[in-house]
């Protein structure tokens, strides 16, 4: 407050016999003002006009610290939004050990894409989700996860090899399965999201040679499989 006084911002009301700064209760008030908007981050020279306006009144004082106030939450309401979705996204990983990731996928690494996918989907809610479910499975969880991937597999590539058409009920219903495997484990994924990721399975390279392995044209299969089960729950 010394420093307050030295430049005339604030001043005391009056000094004691021995020479000692009394404050007053106005004089208070203005030191909660300058404290206020000093908080906000407003230079001396600023606070001091504001305080000093002759057109100003108590309650205009509280109606501007109110809408900085709310400014000041809402940013930082973002701020802190953007932190912990940054932090969700961090939790990405299957805490598992080497052995027991043997013993659930094998000699497949499913964590292969994973840089890639935060760079794609990081500022996703999905994204978030699905890093939010992983962190916390067991290693029996994985295990289900992966007995539900190659039992759809192995159907789906039975339906291909039996010529069974895109359009099929048979081939909608399994394209149905599969979103809602994906769903129940990751993240809920509507209809439009679906064709996306049809289209992906054929145009990205690495996707379409995963499907293909399983049964040739398998990818482009399930592609069209998808689309029509999206145009079926939209009709």
């Amino acid at each position: 407050m010394h420093h307050y006084d030295a430049i005339g911002l604030l001043a005391p009301g009056g000094r004691s016999h021995a020479g000692h700064r009394r404050y007053s209760d106005a004089d208070l008030d203005r030191l909660q003002q300058i404290l206020f908007y000093r908080e906000l981050g407003f230079p001396l020279d600023e606070v001091a006009a504001l305080l000093d306006d002759p057109a100003a009144d108590p309650r205009a004082h509280l109606r501007r610290q109110h809408e900085l106030l709310t400014a000041r939450i809402e940013k930082l309401k973002k701020m802190a939004a953007a932190v912990e979705h940054a932090m969700e996204a961090r939790t990405m990983g299957i805490d598992l050990t080497p052995e027991e990731r043997f013993e659930v996928f094998g000699d497949k690494d499913p964590e292969q894409y994973a840089d890639e996918a935060e760079a794609r989907w990081g500022g996703t809610e999905a994204y978030a989700e699905s890093q939010r479910r992983a962190a916390s499975y067991t290693k029996e969880d994985w295990k289900r996860v992966q007995a539900e991937v190659d039992d759809w597999q192995e159907r789906y590539t039975a339906l291909v090899a039996a010529g069974g058409q895109p359009s099929g009920e048979a081939a909608m219903d399994l394209a149905e399965e599969h979103r809602r495997h994906i769903g129940t484990w990751y993240f809920e994924v509507p209809y439009e999201m679906h064709r996306c990721f049809a289209e992906m399975y054929v145009s990205d390279e690495r996707f379409k040679a995963y499907y293909d392995s399983l049964r040739p044209g398998l990818a482009e299969h399930l592609r069209e499989a998808i689309l029509a089960n999206a145009a079926r729950h939209a009709s």
